[in-house]
C-alpha cells in the first residue's frame, strides 16, 4: 500500500495519570494512511497506555485523538471499532475453550446486520449474511495467516505462537483500516517472528487489505526493518520521532533505550 500524505490518526497533547503517576505527558504524533508506524521505548515508557487511549480502553485527562478527521477522544471501544480501528493485545485475550474459527467469528460480529428474529429462524438475509462472513474469514483471513490446519482446534490446546496468530486473525475479522498491534512478536521464536513480520507486511502492502499498522514492539530488528516511521517514548514523554535510521542514531534515544548503535541487529528487506 502506498503511503499517503493523508493523516489517518492524530494524537494531540495527550496526558493521562494513574494516581500520582503520570503515564503520558503531552504526547503528540500523526500516523499517515498506509504506513507502518511504530512506538518504542523502555518498559514503563507509556507505550501500551498510549494504545489503550487510542482504542478507547482508557480516556486521557487532557488532549485529543482524531481518526480520519473525526474526534474519537470520548468514544467507547466498540464505537471506534465500527469506525475501522482494531486491536491485538500484549497478553493473549482469546477464549481458550472455544475453537479457532469461533474466536475469529467473534471479531466479525460488529458487521452483523440481521435482527434477533431473523437470527432465530435463520432465513433470507441472515443466511446470506453468514455465508458472506464465513467466506471472508475462510478465504481471506485463514488463508493469509496459514491456519487452515488448526481452524477447528480448541485455542487453549495450541502452542503460544499459534495463539498469537489466532489473535491477529480475530483482529482482522473486523476488516480494519487501522490495525493496532501490541507486541505481536513477544514470546515467539525466530521462525515465528519472521512469519509474523511477513503477515504484517502483507496486510499493509496487499491491495485486498491495505491496512495502516500502529505497532508497539521491543524487537528492534523487526521495528527498524518494517517501519516507515518510529516515535520513541520515555517516562511518558516523546523524546524522538522520525525514520528508523534517524531514530536509531539519535543520541537521546540511544541513551534512554537502544544502547550502542552497533549492538542493534537490523535485517533489511
Amino acid at each position: 500500500m502506498a503511503i499517503s500524505n493523508e493523516v489517518q490518526l492524530r494524537v494531540e497533547d495527550m496526558h493521562i495519570s494513574f494516581g500520582g503517576v503520570k503515564a503520558l505527558r503531552g504526547v503528540s504524533f500523526q500516523v499517515r494512511k498506509g504506513e507502518i508506524f511504530s512506538i518504542i521505548g523502555p518498559n514503563g515508557a507509556g507505550k501500551t497506555v498510549c494504545l489503550n487511549c487510542i482504542n478507547g480502553l482508557y480516556h486521557p485527562q487532557e488532549g485529543k485523538i482524531f481518526f480520519e478527521g473525526q474526534e474519537i477522544t470520548h468514544l467507547k471501544p466498540y464505537q471506534r471499532a465500527k469506525l475501522g480501528i482494531s486491536r491485538s493485545f500484549q497478553k493473549i485475550e482469546l477464549f481458550k475453550g472455544m475453537t479457532v474459527l469461533d474466536n475469529i467469528r467473534l471479531g466479525r460480529h460488529i458487521h452483523m446486520q440481521s435482527n434477533l428474529l431473523a437470527g432465530a429462524f435463520y432465513f433470507g438475509k441472515t443466511a446470506r449474511e453468514e455465508i458472506e462472513h464465513r467466506e471472508f474469514i475462510e478465504k481471506e483471513i485463514i488463508d493469509l495467516l496459514e491456519i487452515e490446519h488448526i481452524r477447528d482446534k480448541v485455542v487453549g490446546m495450541l502452542p503460544y505462537g499459534l495463539q498469537k496468530r489466532v489473535e491477529l486473525a480475530r483482529a482482522l475479522a473486523l476488516k480494519p483500516r487501522l490495525l493496532i498491534l501490541d507486541e505481536p512478536m513477544a514470546g515467539l521464536n525466530l521462525e515465528e517472528v519472521e512469519d509474523m513480520a511477513r503477515f504484517i507486511l502483507d496486510l499493509n502492502e496487499e491491495d485486498r487489505w491495505q491496512v495502516t499498522c500502529l505497532l508497539v514492539e521491543h524487537d528492534m530488528g523487526v521495528v527498524m526493518d518494517i517501519s516507515q516511521r518510529v516515535v520513541v517514548l520515555n517516562f511518558g514523554e516523546k523524546i524522538a520521532e522520525g525514520r528508523p535510521e534517524e531514530v536509531q542514531n539519535n543520541a537521546q534515544v540511544i541513551q534512554a533505550y537502544l544502547g550502542e548503535v552497533e549492538d542493534i541487529y537490523v535485517t533489511r528487506r
